[in-house]
């Protein structure tokens, strides 16, 4: 039966099988047959029988047993001031395993409005990232005026948390009805870029020197309004006037957003009834009404 799945995932199937077999060096050792054989003997491994023991999470989305770490964990949270919680994103505990509730930073400060936000789960592999993606609700079926908010692990979606208040957030806004059939694909495109760390290319390209190199983003959030989308990515920094580098690294996060995650051509205009550009605002700013304000736009 031919395989249904996009190329990209079935190279990353691939991918997963050999590493699989790469990172389970027991399954090629020296195990006794029974027979004589002399000392030194290379003893035939059936690997085609090992590698139908395999399931990845693209094989066997529900009964995967290989998992690929993540660079960072991540927590998935989730509000809706419009129904209480009670349409919280059913995720059963059941589907990959727990990992441990984190400390919340800076709770004091904003303790009021955590209060009102739930942590569906964490993570830290490929494998539990779908797990949890294919059993939430996707963003088009959210009810109005509610968020995911998707954060490395020990970091709250507020803007009084440590790895949050001196930084800002890259953002666009899509008219609701033109939009409703590409918000999901949207968001899932936002979350992959966030685990895989791909917006900040600080990781790959950093400082050999640099004992542990950190990459700028925080975390991303969608959120439904009545007559619009909100994609947002957060970063730990937010450039000054004086601060090149940091925006042009900064900038390099929301060009790479625009064309790379949404698909929009880096020329292209965005701003319309409803609509704004990709633009990036710090959180200090973003306190302020009116023209104060200093945006950078792609």
């Amino acid at each position: 039966m031919a395989s249904t799945l996009p190329a990209s995932a079935q190279q990353a199937n691939k991918a997963a099988l050999n590493a699989a077999l790469a990172e389970n060096p027991d399954s090629s050792k020296h195990k006794s047959t029974g027979d004589d054989s002399e000392p030194g003997e290379i003893q035939e491994v059936d690997m085609q029988a090992q590698a139908e023991g395999i399931r990845t999470v693209f094989s066997d989305p529900a009964n995967f047993n290989v998992k690929h770490p993540l660079y960072s964990a991540w927590t998935l949270w989730f509000d809706s001031p419009a129904t209480k919680g009670r349409n919280l994103p059913q995720t059963p505990s059941t589907a990959f395993p727990q990992t441990p509730l984190p400390q919340t930073p800076s709770a004091a400060s904003a303790q009021g409005w955590m209060e009102d936000i739930k942590r569906v789960i964490s993570f830290d592999s490929v494998e539990e990232f779908w797990g949890l993606y294919n059993h939430i609700v996707p963003p088009s079926q959210l009810p109005q005026k509610a968020n995911y908010y998707l954060f490395k692990d020990g970091i709250i979606p507020a803007w009084e948390d440590e790895a949050n208040k001196h930084g800002g957030k890259w953002s666009i806004q899509l008219p609701k009805e033109k939009n409703r059939g590409n918000v999901d694909k949207m968001w899932l495109y936002t979350m992959l870029a966030a685990i895989g760390e791909t917006f900040d290319p600080y990781l790959t390209n950093a400082d050999p020197s640099d004992p542990n190199p950190q990459s700028l983003i925080t975390g991303v959030i969608v959120s439904t309004r009545p007559q619009f989308y909100r994609l947002s990515i957060w970063t730990r920094l937010a450039p000054s006037l004086e601060e090149d580098k940091l925006r042009e690294r900064i900038e390099v996060i929301g060009r790479h957003f625009k064309t790379n995650v949404l698909g929009y051509p880096e020329p292209q205009k965005l701003a319309g009834p409803l609509a704004t550009e990709v633009e990036f605002l710090s959180h200090k700013d973003s306190e302020k009404k009116g023209k104060t304000a200093k945006k950078i736009i792609v």
